[in-house]
């Protein structure tokens, strides 16, 4: 597992409950591809110890990108650190795609 370099929050609501997390820089994550889609799992330990897990298929995964890339242009700029990282992950999520 890697650790979170910055943060994330999951919110789960169904219609007479609300279950919510945050994960920080104390908590780690875990992305691998498993059978047709991307298997996501943030892991906060200590106490208040919470796991989230979700697993999302290729074609929704393609989806997301697609529609955050139009909202991406739409949006305020980013700062040029996220918008470095970003650019990086995506040319290594592009390159291991097309060698498959």
């Amino acid at each position: 597992m890697k650790p979170i370099h910055d943060k994330a929050a999951v919110a789960l609501n169904f219609p007479d409950k609300v279950y919510m997390g945050a994960f920080g820089r104390d908590s780690k994550f875990e992305a691998t591809v498993e059978d047709d889609g991307l298997r996501l799992k943030l892991v906060r330990p200590g106490e208040e110890k919470r796991v989230f897990e979700l697993h999302i298929h290729h074609y929704l995964l393609a989806d997301i990108i697609a529609q955050w890339a139009e909202s991406v242009t739409a949006a305020p700029a980013m700062s040029k650190d996220h918008r470095d990282d970003l650019i990086e992950a995506l040319k290594a999520a592009e390159k291991a795609v097309r060698h498959r």
